[in-house]
């Protein structure tokens, strides 16, 4: 692991031409509840999805890629117009290739962030990984740099901000709130 914002981590982020997130742990969390009628609810930051809303401004893909099925996480991708949905994928490399053929990107023109063992053999293979720090031990050490945002609570964000400011789109995908 570098640290996070070294000049070789800045390289990595102004290749990146599509996001991939996880969800439980990255998005949320990491905590599922189940109401007394057995409805799941998860709670996901709404700056997360403003960051996610502006890397798409910006023209970055954005993808969940996530080993549970979910209406909600189905239900929160439409609302901040994510690129795809990959769900109910245990294995998750198994995505990856048709990741790359689907938005045309090299591994390197990839950013994942994920929290849990799964996620490594994607984490491995991409240009620039990346995990909050409630991630499991395992996954840090494959992690080219861990958000100082724990996840559900600003580490997309923050890894949206940074791609923006690496590749210098930050003013323009922001400009309307600053008029």
């Amino acid at each position: 692991m570098l640290n996070e914002y070294s000049p070789e981590i800045t390289e990595r982020a102004k290749k990146i031409k599509l996001l991939v997130l996880d969800v439980d742990g990255v998005l949320t969390d990491g905590r599922i509840i189940y109401d007394n009628r057995g409805n799941e609810t998860k709670n996901f930051d709404v700056n997360d999805g403003l960051g996610i809303m502006l890397v798409r401004r910006a023209g970055l893909k954005c993808v969940i890629l996530t080993a549970k099925a979910s209406k909600l996480v189905l239900r929160r991708a439409k609302e901040l117009k994510i690129d795809k949905v990959y769900h109910d994928f245990h294995y998750k490399i198994m995505a990856f290739g048709h990741m790359q053929r689907k938005f045309g990107v090299k591994p390197d023109q990839i950013c994942f962030v994920g929290d849990d063992v799964i996620d490594i053999p994607v984490l491995r293979r991409i240009g620039l990984a990346v995990c909050p720090p409630n991630a499991m031990d395992d996954v840090k050490r494959h992690a080219h740099f861990i958000t100082r945002k724990k996840g559900g609570r600003g580490a997309v964000r923050e890894v949206c901000d940074f791609l923006l400011k690496a590749q210098g789109k930050w003013d323009k995908a922001t400009q309307r709130y600053f008029e």
